[in-house]
Formats: structure tokens, C-alpha cells, sequence
């Protein structure tokens, strides 16, 4: 990425410092933000002889930000829309960053005229229920690592295990630190650096003990002593390290890879609690760390056989055309 002007500059160190933000989430946004600028310069003439990703915005001042209207900003979203078929999910990810944004500098810094994005509306989301695995394919999933040839058999399968029972972000696996675990309890740092705590059930505590077993042997860079999951290199292991492992392990389980990610087993985790553990909503809410409990409604979702069996169970179900008198 370019380096950021100002204002810009200033607003990450807000988010990051004061709102604690994740670094993934700064991350996004600074693309976002980079995005929404070099695409305005372009639209008001200037480098426009250079490809939009080359487009140096360091110079933005503060003049040029007081100037954006909320036409720009409608412009920009269909731009995403008709250049780069950016779907509404991403579309309302950049409008939350230019509101973010535009936001600060008027609210907190008092820095613009107005804040352009103040009517600015986010694309509507069509509400569908999270992709997740069946607890056959879980159960097929777990024995596919246990019976398949890794180096690292018990690493793999504890990775799983901790996905599945505990309803895991990736982030929050691969930051786990041993001395995070305390007898069958476990602490992590979830997103806006909040901490909560997870309970291991049977299957993770077996598997972890299994785990630490094998993980005596590794050869552990001193930098990653402390880390619980650890890389063939010695080090802590890294998202796209696991996020490639749990591909792999699910084409060797025949499930399609282009349907189901490594985010999609924390939704597998939410949705088995909610169906066969009887959570009760409020309580799979501080389990997923959400910070509303709106989010995690969307776990709630009824599976096919279940709206079946409803609809069967209707008292009228068995009255048929002339039975009734």
C-alpha cells in the first residue's frame, strides 16, 4: 500500500490505539480508504495517465478531503459496482469505512465543513443462513486426520478439534499461547483485543494432551516458546499455514473446498451447539465472542429436516380432500 496522507494517517492510529482495532480489520480499511481516494483523484483528472493502483494520494490535504460530497461517494459505489462487480457485502464494507472515516474527522477532529457520508446508505444485505458442515461430515472430517498420513498427526487433529468444539475465529487459534490454558480452561483475544474465556470439553482436552505430546519433540524457535500450535519451521504457526492445512484435509474428506472455508467450521462449531447442544442464544453469543447478539442470531437458522418435521407435525397435516366433514 501507498503511504497515506495526513488525516488518513492519523485516523489509523485512532482506530488502532484508541478503538483497538484488529490488525486485519486496519488492514481492510486502509485498502478501502486507499481505493475510495485514488479512484476520486482519477475522477477529478488528476494521474489519471497512471493505473489506478500506482495513484499516489500522499498529497491528499485537507482541502481536497472537505471537498468529497455524497455524490462522490454514490459515484464510487457504482463505479465498484459496473468496473469491478464488487458484491453488496463489499460494497457495505467500504461504505462502513467511509463513514468510519469521515466521521472521525468531523466528530472527534472537527476537521471538515460536513460529513459527506452522514445520508450515505449501505447496500442491503440479503440475510442467508451460514454455510456449515453436518455432523456426519464433522465426524468424517476428524477421521480423515486421524487416519491420514501427516507429520504432524496430533497438531492437525487438535487444530480441528479446537475448530469444531470451540468456535474459533483462525486469528484467535493461531495466537493461542500455552500458558492461555489453564486445566480445561481456555483464554483468547478476540476481535477489538477482547478477551474471553472458552471451556475445553472431553474431546479437546484428550486431543490437546495428545498434542503436547508430540509437540515436546518439535524443535521450537525461541521467539515461539509459548506458542500452542507450531509451524514445520519451528515458529508459530500462521494463518495461511492453517487455513491451507484445513483445505487440504477437506478435499482428502470429499467435501467440494469452493463451499466450505476455514471460517465455516466456527460456523459448523455455533450451529451443532445451537441444534444438538440446546444453547441457549445469549450464552452462544459470549461463546462466539460477538459483540451483539444480533450476529449471532444468524446461527439460529433451521435445517431442512427440522422445518420437514414442523410442518408435519401440523394437526391438519393428515386431513386430505374429502375427509373433512
Amino acid at each position: 500500500m501507498s503511504a497515506p496522507f495526513p488525516a488518513l494517517e492519523d485516523y489509523l492510529a485512532y482506530m488502532e490505539a484508541i478503538q483497538g482495532r484488529s490488525v486485519l480489520t486496519m488492514k481492510e480499511y486502509h485498502y478501502d480508504l486507499q481505493l475510495f481516494f485514488r479512484w476520486l483523484l482519477q475522477r477529478r483528472g488528476q494521474q489519471s495517465d497512471r493505473p489506478l493502483d500506482e495513484v499516489d494520494i500522499s498529497g491528499i490535504d485537507l482541502p481536497f478531503v472537505n471537498s468529497v460530497r455524497l455524490s462522490d461517494c454514490y459515484a464510487f459505489l457504482s463505479w465498484l459496482v459496473r468496473d469491478r462487480q464488487a458484491s453488496a457485502a463489499t460494497r457495505a464494507r467500504k461504505v462502513a469505512a467511509l463513514k468510519s472515516f469521515f466521521r472521525y474527522l468531523k466528530r472527534k477532529r472537527d476537521l471538515i465543513d460536513e460529513d459527506p457520508t452522514y445520508e450515505l446508505e449501505s447496500p442491503r444485505l440479503g440475510k442467508r443462513n451460514p454455510r456449515h458442515l453436518s455432523l456426519e461430515e464433522s465426524r468424517g472430517l476428524l477421521e480423515t486426520i486421524a487416519s491420514g498420513q501427516t507429520a504432524f498427526p496430533a497438531r492437525d487433529y487438535c487444530i480441528m478439534t479446537f475448530f469444531l468444539n470451540c468456535g474459533l475465529r483462525l486469528s484467535e487459534l493461531c495466537g493461542i499461547n500455552v500458558s492461555n490454558i489453564r486445566d480445561d480452561t481456555l483464554t483468547v483475544i478476540g476481535k477489538g483485543n477482547k478477551e474471553r474465556t472458552i471451556y475445553l470439553n472431553a474431546a479437546c482436552m484428550k486431543a490437546l494432551r495428545d498434542y503436547l505430546t508430540e509437540r515436546s519433540a518439535y524443535k521450537i524457535k525461541p521467539a515461539a516458546r509459548d506458542a500452542l500450535f507450531i509451524s514445520r519451521q519451528g515458529n508459530r504457526i500462521a494463518p495461511a499455514t492453517v487455513q491451507l492445512l484445513i483445505k487440504n484435509w477437506m478435499r482428502r474428506s470429499g467435501l467440494d473446498i469452493r463451499r466450505y472455508s476455514t471460517h465455516k467450521l466456527r460456523h459448523t462449531a455455533a450451529t451443532l451447539m445451537y441444534q444438538y447442544g440446546h444453547v441457549d442464544i445469549r450464552l452462544l453469543q459470549q461463546i462466539l465472542g460477538h459483540a451483539s447478539v444480533s450476529t449471532t442470531e444468524i446461527y439460529t437458522h433451521v435445517d431442512d429436516k427440522r422445518l420437514h418435521e414442523a410442518v408435519e407435525a401440523n394437526p391438519l397435516a393428515d386431513e386430505e380432500k374429502g375427509t373433512v366433514d
